[in-house]
């Protein structure tokens, strides 16, 4: 068992605290459960790395070797749980969520991943999320999620199961180059992209991304929460994800998560360095701008993940100026405007404008 695997229970019990709350009365894992998570950081994407082996670094990053072929083909033969009504209701409840989306995305699930070390050394050691290479990758991840969210995104051949499937490839590149470094700490990590952490990223992508848009204020019905929970689970089944870790709703989703972050280890200097490059990642915008935007990520942070986890993360807490003037706009666009007839659809067109000029200020067009 890899050392890392509750490598301090008194900081992953205060740190999970809250996430147990919402779990639910069978929150603590059992027996075999523990059994599971052990393995899982022992576990890598099987099949992929099967035909990496078979077709080589090259041919995998082409795709168009007839295995690489055969095996997209295959992918989309889907489980016989997948709703296609589902899929299109939590993308579009997802893009109707707006700014408040990328805020969370941003300043609660990233933000919030980076405080515990669990998988953060491939990140460093690939030069991802560090650096320059920060708004870059941000950038890169909107992508992905706009297409994933995108009307017909996930249909098999669509663009946001394409891309899915090529982060599912760049994992295994990186995990086959990590494996063959004689440096890679094994008995302390276990595999570098192991199914373990990638279940856990999944969480933070569908189970705390609900739970933090609702602390700024955002209305998220029953109906939509399971339906982007839905969403999430499939794009989890494309990346390889084991079957028994697919959260599929939000009370599974929770307790799932509460099992990760109670066993995750606590923050190294990869936390600390991971969660400066994001608040800093405008630092170079010109006059007051930067400033600002730093100021409006620290705030969100603080309101999101709290004082505790901001000194974790070798952060200052700020009041939650920005945040709560969030919480004021939903008050009356999500909880009011959302509620009226023909409500959701105003969302959706300001959603997109949003979106516009956040490409904008990247210096970019929307795609």
């Amino acid at each position: 068992m890899p050392s890392r695997f509750g490598a301090d229970r008194v900081w992953s019990e205060r740190a999970a605290r809250q996430l147990r709350l919402v779990a639910g009365p069978d929150a603590a894992p059992t027996e075999q459960e523990l059994a599971a998570l052990r393995a899982g950081l022992t576990r890598r994407d099987e099949p992929v790395a099967a035909l990496l082996k078979a077709v080589g670094v090259k041919e995998l990053r082409r795709g168009e070797s007839p295995e690489v072929r055969a095996f997209v083909a295959g992918m989309g033969e889907r489980p016989s749980w997948v709703d296609d009504r589902l899929l299109e209701r939590g993308a579009r409840a997802c893009r109707a969520f707006g700014m408040d989306a990328g805020l969370v995305l941003a300043y609660g699930s990233l933000l919030g991943g980076y405080r515990t070390a669990a998988a953060l050394e491939p990140l460093v050691r690939t030069g991802r999320l560090t650096g320059s290479e920060t708004l870059r990758r941000i950038k890169e991840t909107t992508l992905w999620w706009r297409a994933v969210t995108a009307p017909g995104g996930m249909a098999p051949g669509g663009e946001g199961f394409r891309l899915t499937l090529h982060v599912r490839f760049m994992h295994a590149l990186v995990n086959a180059q990590l494996e063959a470094d004689p440096s890679w700490a094994w008995a302390e990590r276990g595999v570098p992209v192991n199914q373990y952490d990638q279940a856990s990223t999944l969480g933070v992508f569908s189970t705390s991304f609900l739970l933090h848009l609702r602390l700024l204020g955002v209305r998220v019905t029953r109906a939509d929460g399971h339906a982007v929970m839905h969403l999430w689970s499939y794009v989890g089944w494309l990346l390889g994800v084991d079957d028994a870790w697919l959260p599929h709703d939000e009370r599974r989703g929770r307790r799932l998560l509460y099992h990760f972050l109670a066993y995750d280890p606590p923050p190294d200097r990869n936390s600390v360095g991971l969660a400066h490059a994001l608040i800093h990642m405008y630092d170079d915008l010109p006059g007051r701008r930067g400033r600002w935007e730093r100021e409006r990520a620290l705030s969100v942070g603080g309101w999101l993940l709290g004082p505790r986890a901001m000194s974790d993360l070798g952060l200052p807490y700020r009041p939650p100026w920005y945040a709560l003037s969030r919480v004021a706009a939903n008050l009356v666009f999500s909880q009011g405007l959302g509620r009226l007839p023909g409500g959701r659809s105003l969302l959706l067109a300001r959603a997109e404008r949003q979106a516009r000029a956040q490409f904008a200020r990247w210096g970019e067009e929307l795609p």
